[in-house]
């Protein structure tokens, strides 16, 4: 696995494998971390389209670090320890997966406009194509889909229709 540059409190490999590109990042537990790893999410996808030759719209490389930041924030927020950004690209969908130590899965409040915060599942939900979170033999994972490119007929989440 090709190493490239840490992020700061943490670390990571970025691998390319079959039409298959990988990002891992193991991040420490300190508020600075979201906005890096929001910035590797980012740097990551440039990598996709410079070096790879693959399309990424602007949306989705926009809403791929709102959910990076989301994801996060809730893993630093509620379990202790480190957590572990997984980002993989495969075909025309880039796969967001989050890991902590916390075995308890995490649910989507009801939607209410006056609840300031606690917000980001519901988001994480909205944007994304496909959303699960299931344990692991230790914590737990939460992973999100989101499509590479824009929904020709204009569907906000990439959708594609069925």
């Amino acid at each position: 696995m090709e190493q490239a540059e840490p992020v700061e409190g943490g670390e990571e490999g970025v691998a390319a494998d079959a039409g298959r590109i990988e990002l891992v990042v193991a991040l420490e537990g300190d508020g600075t971390c979201i906005a890096a790893a929001r910035r590797r999410a980012g740097g990551f996808l440039t990598e996709v389209q410079v070096v790879h030759g693959l399309p990424v719209s602007a949306r989705a490389m926009d809403l791929t670090q709102l959910v990076v930041s989301e994801l996060v924030t809730n893993a630093l927020k509620y379990a202790p320890g480190p957590v572990l950004l997984q980002l993989c690209v495969d075909g025309d969908v880039v796969n967001i997966s989050v890991w902590d130590s916390d075995p308890v899965l995490p649910v989507a409040r009801a939607a209410d406009a006056g609840r300031v915060g606690q917000h980001g599942l519901e988001i994480v939900m909205a944007v994304a194509q496909g959303f699960e979170v299931r344990r692991e033999p230790v914590g737990k994972r939460m992973t999100a889909r989101l499509a590479l490119l824009d929904d020709p007929d204009g569907a906000v989440s990439g959708r594609r229709p069925e």
